[in-house]
């Protein structure tokens, strides 16, 4: 089954507002002409309007790296999804840096995922094991538990619905899965999904590699079966390999 790969660029906690303009403006020029790969910017919170504003009319989605589930309220530092509605396109929701730096907890990501699905945005839900969940040969298990925690009490999911697998050893590490491992942990992403809903849903369900995930290595990760996109760290905070790997992944289908 075809399935549109989607790159993502996560940027984290990087870039005052001068260069995240620029690098948007840069990115508004370098992609115009890629076909057949949905591409996306997660900015830092505070420039979520410049990246609407810059890219707005063009094929780039923006997408927010948190949300909170309640709509509004007496909770300061945090945004609401619902605030973002129709602001962005994607949310990140489960990554490991919430799950391990901040201490959010399966619960928190299945409420998130809940109203992010209810307002119509596009989650991007994070999975994955730790290095010495890896060497203890728990990744299964570890991915299971997230990914049916997450699932908690939604029916079903819509087509095209993103799984970022993110071995957590890998991220900002230099160190990458090789493609057959990133490939094989994909495949059991998929047959957990299909397991908890159907074969359908799984088959409709991309998976994104993150995890120091470059121009380097992107085309030999995107040629596996089973990865239909990449979700990018430090690659994607400078204009050129952000658009090498989007090329790469697009040349891939």
């Amino acid at each position: 089954m075809a399935r549109t790969p989607i790159v993502a660029g996560n940027w984290k906690m990087n870039l005052g507002r001068t260069p995240a303009r620029e690098l948007l403006t840069a990115l508004k020029g370098s992609l115009a002409g890629i076909e057949g790969v949905d591409m996306a910017v997660c900015p830092p919170a505070p420039w979520i309007g410049d990246a609407a504003d810059i890219l707005a009319g063009t094929k780039i989605g923006v997408g927010v790296q948190n949300v909170y589930w309640e709509a509004q309220g007496a909770f300061t530092g945090e945004q609401s999804a619902a605030q973002l509605a129709g602001v962005v396109d994607y949310v990140i929701i489960g990554h490991s840096e919430r799950r391990h730096v901040f201490g959010e907890t399966d619960e928190a990501t299945n409420k998130k995922l809940k109203v992010v699905l209810e307002l119509g945005m596009q989650p991007m839900l994070a999975v994955g094991e730790l290095r010495e969940e890896r060497e203890g040969g728990r990744t299964n298990d570890v991915l299971r538990r997230q990914l049916l925690a997450a699932f908690d009490d939604i029916s079903s999911l819509p087509e095209g619905f993103i799984v970022a697998y993110e071995p957590v050893w890998a991220i900002g590490t230099g160190l990458t899965a090789t493609p057959e491992i990133a490939q094989m942990t994909c495949a059991d992403i998929r047959a957990i999904v299909a397991e908890r809903y159907d074969e359908d849903t799984a088959a409709n369900c991309r998976i994104q590699y993150g995890g120091s995930a470059n121009a380097e290595n992107a085309a030999s990760l995107m040629g596996q079966p089973d990865i239909d996109g990449l979700l990018v760290g430090g690659a994607a905070l400078q204009a050129e390999s952000f658009t090498k790997i989007c090329q790469a992944a697009a040349a891939t289908r």
